[in-house]
């Protein structure tokens, strides 16, 4: 711990170990709101809590800057628990262990939280800050963005002042973005009944594990496996030869990350034990053959295990199989206006077996309202014509790229000033919380920064060090540049 907090800038990365000491997933951020509230009541500025738990803390403008335009530092206090299966960490009781690694700052076997935790860390910063140059300055930190961004739909009208948000949940130093994609969630279950392990059968358990996972809209154009795509491909080729039953399956965790790990546990006619091996044994070298570039470290094992009580009826089986075999995944179009951007896309997050019915949660992103929800309306069909029942949830928003924006203009001279570079701008296929706070602040003037992440909402998520320092630095500077009402 105390070498995190031995980093420059020490006050960003000592508020940033606290978070760490917190625990804050999704839903359970309790402990954070209650952080953050007495952070502000302690520094003895105007603290809110609203109805949901988003905290809001206001700073009057330094000697000098009182006449200069409102500016919101927005963030959010939740991250993804994602960890190592063979790690045991429970995200509701025990801190994070963070700690530096060359370059970087990662984590032990789990998720670091840099996403959003350096974000808020660098905002409360310069609340506590006493030689920070600034006008009048409001603090957002929302709840629940992770897992449906409940925190920023619920936000209700008339509690910022602010003209300008600057949103610091982007994760890559030096770029600067002005637009992001919304989402929408299709979640079905395949209600099965239980039968009996047929007379001689034998059970095997089959493992995907070493897939790199990753954020399911930043990380969806680089090609990376989905657990929950290669472990029903060698199911469906094992049902084609064999008289495969289901028993159990668990397959992802989280709706917004790629899937990095699942089980299935099924049962095959003893006398069909040859065919079955020799299925898995020939198809999985095939899979790890297309995935070598982006998989290295793709691992499949089957090895036969304890007999079930029961497995799932045959037809239920059958179509779960057959649905999530077709269902589309990954890219579906990138975008016609921005070179690089992807448009929409796909992600097959959670296949689990629960008591009765098997879950299966996906989540579509497009940064165009219509072709969202077309490739919703899509999945539900395949969905449906396999048996299950669809809802479509949590849909939000995404925020139209404004090429004119004021504050755009302000923070490309201020980082050209200070770099000798121009920063680049774009937009992300991600959900940031602009658009749906926007909906409620249309009037806002936004943008969205910040340093370097790699691999967030996976046990390889990291942040750059020297960015950090470069993101706080582009910060101060920015505020200090914020031009008059």
């Amino acid at each position: 711990m105390s070498e995190i907090r031995n980093l420059e800038p020490k006050l960003v990365w000592d508020i940033f170990q606290q978070l760490c000491d917190i625990p804050r997933p999704s839903k359970k951020e309790q402990k954070a709101v209650e952080w953050a509230k007495k952070f502000g009541e302690d520094l003895g500025l105007e603290t809110i809590v609203d109805e949901v738990g988003n905290v809001i803390i206001k700073k009057p403008a330094t000697k000098g800057m009182e006449d200069r335009k409102t500016v919101v530092l927005q963030g959010h206090l939740d991250m993804v628990p994602q960890k190592n299966s063979d790690i045991d960490h429970d995200f509701e009781k025990d801190p994070i262990q963070a700690y530096v690694d060359g370059e970087w700052v990662t984590a032990k076997d789990t998720t670091l939280g840099a996403d959003n935790g350096i974000g808020v860390a660098s905002a409360m910063a310069v609340l506590k800050s006493n030689d920070v140059e600034h006008g009048p300055l409001e603090v957002l930190l929302t709840i629940d963005e992770e897992t449906g961004m409940t925190g920023a739909e619920n936000l209700k009208a008339g509690l910022l002042n602010a003209d300008i948000m600057i949103n610091t949940d982007s994760e890559d130093e030096g770029e600067l973005y002005i637009g992001c994609a919304g989402g929408i969630d299709t979640n079905a279950k395949f209600y099965f009944k239980e039968e009996d392990v047929p007379a001689d059968s034998t059970a095997f358990r089959i493992d995907v594990k070493g897939l790199k996972g990753g954020h399911s809209g930043m990380d969806i154009p680089l090609g990376r496996g989905n657990s929950n795509k290669i472990l029903n491909r060698i199911l469906y080729a094992v049902s084609k030869a064999a008289d495969l039953r289901l028993a159990d399956i668990q397959s992802g965790s989280l709706r917004n990350a790629i899937p990095r790990e699942g089980f299935a546990l099924v049962t095959v006619p003893t006398a069909q034990i040859g065919e079955f091996k020799t299925i898995i044994e020939e198809l999985v070298p095939l899979m790890k053959a297309e995935l070598s570039e982006t998989e290295p470290g793709m691992d499949v094992k089957f090895a036969e295990t304890d007999m079930p009580a029961k497995v799932m009826d045959e037809k239920t089986s059958s179509n779960l199989i057959k649905a999530i075999y077709g269902f589309p995944n990954g890219v579906m179009r990138m975008s016609d206006s921005m070179e690089g951007l992807v448009e929409t896309s796909t992600n097959l997050a959670i296949v689990k077996k629960k008591d009765g019915f098997i879950e299966v949660s996906s989540l579509q992103r497009s940064s165009v309202d219509s072709a969202k929800e077309d490739l919703a309306n899509m999945i539900r069909c395949v969905l449906e014509l396999a048996g299950a029942e669809v809802v479509h949830e949590g849909a939000y928003p995404g925020w139209k790229p404004n090429i004119k924006s004021p504050i755009l203009k302000t923070m490309q001279d201020v980082y050209e000033k200070k770099w000798g570079k121009v920063p680049e701008i774009k937009a992300i296929h991600a959900g940031l919380e602009c658009g749906i706070i926007m909906e409620n602040y249309p009037n806002l003037d936004t943008i969205s920064f910040g340093p370097t992440i790699r691999y967030p909402h996976s046990p390889d998520e990291k942040v750059n060090i020297k960015t950090v320092g470069m993101f706080y630095e582009f910060l101060l500077e920015t505020l200090k540049s914020i031009p008059k009402k």
